[in-house]
C-alpha cells in the first residue's frame, strides 16, 4: 500500500466511522478555539477547559491578547503544560 493510499484508508475510515468531528475543548468563536487549541499541546481538554474562562474574560479578543504581554498571560496559564512558551506564543499570535 502506497503512503497516498494509506492517507485515503485513513481518511475513507474516519469519514464513516466519525464523520462528525467534535472536541472537548470548550469555546465560542474561533479566537477561543485557537487559544485553546494552542493551550491543549501536551495538556488535557479537561485542564484547558478549566483556565480559559478566566483567560477569555480577562482577554476577550485577539486585540485584547495582542495587547498583553507574555508575563501576563503567564498569570493565567501557569497550571498548563508550558505556561512560558505558551503565553509567548499566544501573544505572539494575536498580533498577527
Amino acid at each position: 500500500m502506497t503512503k497516498k493510499e494509506r492517507y485515503q484508508f485513513i481518511i475513507n475510515y474516519f469519514q464513516k466511522h466519525r464523520p462528525n468531528a467534535e472536541t472537548e475543548l470548550v469555546y465560542k468563536n474561533a479566537y477561543e478555539l485557537l487559544v485553546a487549541v494552542i493551550l491543549s499541546a501536551q495538556c488535557t481538554d479537561k485542564k484547558v477547559n478549566l483556565v480559559t474562562p478566566a483567560l477569555f474574560r480577562e482577554y476577550p479578543t485577539a486585540e485584547h491578547l495582542a495587547a498583553s504581554t507574555g508575563d501576563e498571560v503567564f498569570t493565567f496559564i501557569k497550571s498548563i503544560s508550558y505556561p512560558n512558551n505558551k503565553a509567548k506564543h499566544l501573544v505572539g499570535m494575536a498580533k498577527c
